[in-house]
């Protein structure tokens, strides 16, 4: 099921500084699904990116939504990004987007919270290794722990429609340095742009902190452990010279596993989390 999204539009300039856009609607809200007219994955093309200038109304310095504030990328460049994508669809077709176009279910478009608007990502199904070239145009989703919302044909192309959600690597693309389209094995229809990853199915974590003492991170693990009962790794990684010491919870056998223990993470006093997936 479509978790569901509400389309955001981003006000007018004209309006009062701190511009901000209408809240998302409840995940799983009753009326957004599929159309009846069903597509076909492998005759579904890819967006085609081109230059095209900003748009005019779709990139403020930053936005509120729901009390939160988001703040646009000044570029694009070089962004690359893994996270859980969701796709919305019937509710939100023939609906202005936060660019100002309409939203189409049946073109290959995605809505981002920080990517300038427009721009072109390479889209990979880190479960399948299904890629698909979107144009994003939109703003979203606010789904909390959600990185990219499709639109219904892209989600259909990539083969997460019928689970709403999916483990995917966003990549930007550079209009003047288009992705050459892979070869495919013989009989294999999935349309790529890039070399498939790896089979092994991706690990999902929540990433509860990041400390440069390894005290605090041990003491942060070994709390979880006793409250959640879940198996907390904590990964070492180097920043600026400097030794980082993440918390982690996981793997995760589901998205839904995910999102329950993001809801139950606050009593324990964590507020700031972040979806990892290695």
């Amino acid at each position: 099921m479509n978790p569901g999204r509400l389309l955001c539009a981003l006000c007018l300039a004209t309006l009062v500084a701190g511009c901000s856009v209408r809240p998302p609607a409840p995940p799983g809200e009753i009326g957004d699904g599929a159309p009846a007219r069903r597509l076909n994955p492998a005759q579904i093309a890819d967006a085609v990116p081109r230059a095209e200038p900003r748009s005019k109304r779709g990139n403020p310095a930053s936005y509120v939504v729901m009390g939160q504030r988001y703040h646009t990328l000044a570029s694009s460049r070089d962004y690359v990004e893994r996270g859980i994508a969701s796709w919305y669809g019937t509710k939100f077709h023939g609906r202005t987007t936060s660019s100002g176009e309409p939203y189409d279910m049946y073109a290959m478009t995605a809505a981002h919270k920080s990517l300038p608007l427009p721009t072109y990502v390479q889209v990979t199904n880190l479960r399948n290794g299904r890629s698909a070239v979107v144009k994003v145009n939109d703003r979203g989703p606010f789904h909390d722990n959600r990185l990219i919302d499709l639109s219904y044909a892209a989600a259909t192309k990539l083969g997460i429609l019928a689970q709403g959600t999916g483990l995917v690597e966003v990549r930007a693309i550079d209009p003047g340095a288009p992705l050459r389209q892979a070869s495919l094995p013989a009989g294999d229809t999935t349309i790529t742009t890039r070399p498939t990853p790896s089979a092994v199915e991706p690990g999902l974590f929540i990433q509860v902190g990041a400390f440069s003492n390894r005290i605090n991170a041990d003491r942060l693990q070994q709390k979880l452990a006793r409250s959640l009962g879940e198996r907390i790794r904590i990964q070492q990684a180097d920043h600026q010279g400097q030794a980082i010491f993440r918390v982690q919870i996981g793997p995760l056998a589901s998205v839904d596993q995910v999102d329950n223990l993001t809801l139950d993470l606050p009593r324990l006093g964590i507020l700031e989390t972040q979806v990892v997936i290695d």
